[in-house]
């Protein structure tokens, strides 16, 4: 597993964007796929984005393509989570995840970083 912590959170008004990092400890980190999800009050925690461990192939929820961008740098061991056009109904506590490539399971996790969006 690796350990993973997040970064970028914070408050902007509607239409703004924000950019959400994810630094992870672990030599083993490029093989890993990368993710973000992100849980809403009162909700359950959706799937925002992934990236596979090279970052030659992106999957993101189709309600969030063209506004939110996920990407990854195996050489600083990070995952980025760029966010435009930001809506009120993005606030959320966004988390960084991590699965290794032959096991489904998200089995790592950040504590999570807080965006909000002000209409």
């Amino acid at each position: 597993q690796v350990q993973l912590v997040e970064s970028g959170g914070g408050l902007v008004q509607a239409g703004g964007s924000l950019r959400l990092s994810c630094a992870a400890s672990g030599r083993t980190f490029s093989s890993y796929i990368m993710g973000w999800f992100r849980q809403a009050p009162g909700k359950e925690r959706e799937f925002v984005a992934a990236i596979s461990w090279g970052g030659g192939s992106t999957y993101s929820t189709d309600s969030l393509k063209g506004r939110f961008t996920i990407s990854r740098d195996n050489a600083k061991n990070t995952v980025a989570l760029q966010m435009n056009s930001l809506k009120p109904e993005d606030t959320a506590v966004y988390y960084c995840a991590a699965r290794a490539t032959i096991d489904p399971t998200w089995a790592s996790w950040g504590q999570g970083t807080q965006v909000t969006v002000s209409s």
